[in-house]
């Protein structure tokens, strides 16, 4: 009886395991179209972890070099930088990757990336255990103009 108890035990360690490591989840990813020639791009997407996070690293086969950015005005000027320690995503908080903010850069690029194409994108997220999770996304290639469907015109509603 007492290894049947231990080993329910372990079962169900085991499947809280397996539940934790799929605690991220990525809503609407998506990458934005390229000319031809130009050797760099975003990927785009909404994140959500269920226990405190950090996005560590990103990777495809379509670019050379991926890396996590962010956007942010200092005075005047809009400034792009890598985020070399990732990015933190707090506990059952979206934290958006969208244009003009957070966002995962394609440089690089071995191709150009055309409306309707889809591109595979893998995000490796690390928990607080240091253990690593990765994440692979079918990114749907959008229009150079595209932008978060949140943004557009239709959605806009002003509050006061």
């Amino acid at each position: 009886m007492k290894h049947t108890t231990t080993l329910l035990a372990l079962l169900a360690l085991t499947a809280a395991a397996q539940a934790q490591a799929q605690n991220v989840v990525a809503k609407d990813p998506w990458v934005r179209a390229t000319v031809t020639q130009q050797k760099a791009t975003g990927m785009f997407a909404q994140i959500i972890s269920s226990s405190d996070a950090r996005l560590v690293e990103a990777k495809s086969a379509v670019a050379g070099v991926v890396e996590i950015h962010e956007m942010s005005m200092e005075g005047n000027m809009m400034k792009m930088r890598a985020l070399p320690n990732g990015l933190e995503l707090p506990a059952g908080k979206a934290v958006d990757l969208k244009p003009g903010g957070y966002h995962v850069m394609l440089m690089d690029l071995k191709q150009q990336l055309k409306a309707g194409d889809t591109v595979e994108v893998t995000l490796v997220v690390e928990g607080k255990d240091k253990k690593r999770e990765s994440i692979v996304l079918k990114a749907p290639v959008r229009a150079l103009t595209a932008m978060p469907a949140a943004a557009a015109p239709a959605d806009h509603q002003h509050k006061h």
